[in-house]
């Protein structure tokens, strides 16, 4: 698939960078007499030249040099055996490039790798890479979380597709990244609406955090305002219970003062009204 095949499957916003980069990579190589891509006459395995020059321009971060290499392998060698290495090539490529259009292109690459090639030794590098492409789109936690869904949606069909691959580790750590930039922009919800002194939905989506992503690393944060909602919500004996949560599942918090004066004064209030 060429640079210019691809412009018709991705968004029209992309459509003008993408004229640019190909028309800048169809320049010859100053003092090589051959145009970059093109394999020297002679040369026993085309396919190998190719992806050799790819892959030595892909270590330099010479994203469009290395694009075009690999590219040509795509394009004129359907059959060679380098041909979905070289499909998962492109795709870093775009990942290194990294511009919003980029990350379009590769995440376009990647899924056509897993349409085309589904039982590839290399499928379970091809899925955390497109994973990757929507986690380098995810927004801040105030902003739209439509990419960082997108990104732990892809993170969990590789834990579920590829239990054995030796990515995971490094795969459940970007998760653990994702759940918790999603978790952060609940609380930022939660502690608004607690904040502006409407606990009924301070309970819900402090509740909401805790019941869809338990393992939240700031989840202290959550158990100290839910509690302090509940208190409003004259809860006290279900506020108690989030204040001896934090305590006990956090040795460290800045909430760790305040939620033992909580549980304190909280267990005086119970025993005073027996």
């Amino acid at each position: 698939m060429t640079v210019f095949a691809r412009v018709p499957s991705l968004l029209s916003r992309v459509v003008g960078a993408t004229l640019v980069a190909a028309a800048f990579s169809a320049m010859p190589a100053c003092g090589t007499g051959l145009r970059r891509g093109a394999v020297p006459p002679g040369t026993a395995q085309p396919d190998q030249y190719l992806y050799d020059k790819g892959m030595a321009a892909l270590k330099d971060k010479k994203w469009l040099t290395a694009r075009e290499y690999f590219t040509q392998i795509n394009d004129s060698y359907a059959q060679s055996a380098l041909r979905p290495d070289a499909m998962l090539a492109i795709g870093d490529t775009d990942l290194g490039q990294g511009t919003s259009e980029a990350l379009v292109f590769a995440i376009n690459e990647f899924e056509e790798f897993l349409s085309y090639y589904p039982t590839n030794p290399r499928a379970d590098y091809a899925q955390y890479k497109l994973a990757l492409a929507h986690v380098r789109q995810m927004r801040n936690p105030e902003r739209d979380q439509t990419e960082t869904r997108e990104a732990i949606d892809a993170l969990e069909k590789f834990v579920t597709r590829y239990p054995q691959s030796t990515l995971m580790p490094e795969v459940k750590t970007t998760l653990r990244e994702a759940h918790d930039r999603l978790s952060t922009s609940d609380y930022l919800v939660g502690f608004f609406y607690f904040r502006n002194k409407w606990y009924p939905g301070a309970v819900e989506r402090f509740v909401a955090i805790l019941r869809d992503d338990p393992d939240y690393t700031q989840r202290d944060g959550v158990y100290f305002y839910l509690a302090e909602s509940m208190v409003q919500l004259k809860r006290g004996a279900e506020a108690l219970t989030y204040y001896e949560r934090l305590v006990k599942e956090f040795q460290q918090s800045e909430y760790l003062k305040d939620a033992k004066m909580r549980i304190v004064d909280l267990k005086a209030k119970a025993q005073a009204a027996q």
